[in-house]
């Protein structure tokens, strides 16, 4: 991953409603959730919803799909790891083995 990707998508994420919203599709999974129900949930008006998912989505952090009337918003998983593996690349790479560079072992879907 080039550092200006991972410039632009830790800077979709350093804000607290696009890292909510974020965080709310990657518990959701790759099915992924209408714009209304995510409006919902996070208690956002449609408006500034829209907002922050167009941010999420230039940063290549989600994706949408057209469903009928409603658009589906999913999380790009292999967005999220690539960050995740670009922040970590260099973790004890000065020969210290450390138990916290371990990857995390929670995320079902990662």
């Amino acid at each position: 991953m080039k550092i200006e990707t991972a410039v632009t998508r830790l800077t979709a994420l350093a804000q607290v409603h696009r890292l909510a919203v974020f965080r709310l599709l990657v518990r959701k999974g790759a099915d992924g959730m209408p714009a209304g129900e995510i409006a919902a949930a996070l208690k956002l008006a449609p408006n500034a919803l829209s907002f922050h998912l167009k941010g999420l989505s230039a940063a290549g952090l989600i994706t949408s799909r057209q469903d009928g009337r409603y658009v589906i918003y999913s999380p790009d998983f292999k967005a999220m790891n690539g960050l995740l593996d670009y922040l970590t690349e260099n973790c004890c790479a000065d020969g210290a083995l450390d138990a916290a560079c371990a990857p995390p072992q929670n995320c079902q879907d990662c």
